[in-house]
């Protein structure tokens, strides 16, 4: 089977369910996800159909800063890493082409960059 790019808000709605589908049910990141959202997942997901479509499709429907809702979460590099590799595994089992590529790019540099923010403002809490 041929695996065609992300073109579509539908789409986006795949690449985000089934990720975050693997999200709820592994064992490392599932518990602090499912702790945090309770039953506001639909209401999650539902930003983060918005948000990538705004990043992909440019189609712009998300506005709003991501980090904030993060900060105080009890997370570190390996979180992020794993984050990562199932986000980079569903893209690949899903989508290929140049979208698909920018997905992993983006999401490799939010990744970074939450990692980092996060680090900086505990930190900083602690001095």
């Amino acid at each position: 089977m041929t695996l065609q790019d992300i073109t579509t808000l539908t789409d986006i709605k795949l690449l985000v369910d089934t990720f975050y589908d693997k999200i709820q049910k592994d064992e490392v990141l599932g518990p602090i996800f499912n702790e945090k959202m309770g039953n506001r997942w639909p209401e999650h997901l539902e930003k983060m159909y918005r948000f990538w479509q705004t990043i992909l499709l440019e189609e712009h429907t998300y506005s709003g800063s991501p980090f904030p809702p993060h900060k105080q979460l009890p997370v570190g590099k390996e979180h992020f890493e794993r984050w990562m590799g199932i986000f980079t595994a569903t893209v690949d089992e899903l989508f290929a082409g140049k979208l698909a590529e920018e997905a992993k790019l983006r999401a490799k540099n939010m990744a970074e960059m939450f990692n980092y923010k996060i680090e900086y403002f505990r930190n900083a809490e602690r001095n």
